[in-house]
């Protein structure tokens, strides 16, 4: 992705509508857009740090993003991603605490920095809005709490395949194709699943083995979602 080949248009015009500001008006995006910041940010470049107090709003218009945190011993976890469309933010900017995750960029990407008391504004006036926003935070707390449940019952190899699963879900495959449409490093995919990158190698390649994914450097395919999920002990 080039810097200079993308332009984020006006919010009014924007056409990503798959977040809690698809039920404004015209008239209220407009309003949303006033003194909104557009940043463009490279691959592993920062956009927030966890500790740092909120300022705004993030709302991805093109990109991948990981948000991680860090242990009292140091060691990154992930605990989840950001695509298009996707807000960044808005648990810390709500409850007015510094941000609980520090969120770097996958690849590069453009984000909105959307004004704090524009969204205050809008929630207030906009009951659409405002349910929007509490399903979007009882689908957080409610994967809190499966990963918690994760974490304590499931094995290794349960949760690197839980792990594939929420990337496919999240960014699903590439074009006509059974590659993962975002590229990880061994590393990253243990800070999901909270286990080391030596053993991430190892069980990755027991599923490979198993014929259930497919290695091409960073590249994984998974040809099979349904016998994956089986592995991973996901009910439906």
């Amino acid at each position: 992705m080039s810097k200079s080949n993308i332009k984020i248009p006006s919010c009014i015009d924007c056409e990503n509508k798959s977040n809690i500001f698809c039920s404004l008006s015209r008239d209220e995006k407009d309003d949303l857009g006033t003194n909104k910041v557009n940043n463009f940010y490279k691959k592993g470049q920062t956009i927030f740090y966890e500790g740092n107090q909120s300022h705004g709003l993030f709302c991805v218009y093109t990109g991948k993003i990981k948000l991680s945190k860090l242990s009292e011993n140091g060691k990154e976890q992930i605990i989840r991603f950001a695509k298009k469309s996707d807000i960044l933010g808005y648990r810390s900017l709500f409850s007015n605490e510094p941000y609980q995750a520090t969120a770097v960029a996958l690849e590069d990407s453009y984000i909105c920095l959307l004004s704090k008391d524009k969204i205050f504004e809008l929630l207030k006036s906009n009951p659409k809005m405002s349910w929007k926003t509490l399903l979007l935070l009882s689908n957080d707390l409610k994967n809190a709490e499966n990963n918690l449940t994760n974490l304590a019952q499931k094995t290794v190899i349960e949760r690197i395949a839980e792990a594939l699963l929420l990337l496919h879900s999240t960014f699903g495959f590439e074009n006509e194709t059974t590659f993962l449409d975002v590229r990880l490093t061994r590393t990253e995919i243990g800070e999901i699943a909270s286990t080391t990158t030596e053993t991430t190698i190892r069980t990755l390649a027991k599923l490979k083995k198993e014929g259930l994914i497919v290695l091409n450097g960073k590249r994984i395919g998974i040809p099979n979602t349904s016998r994956l999920a089986n592995v991973a002990n996901i009910i439906d």
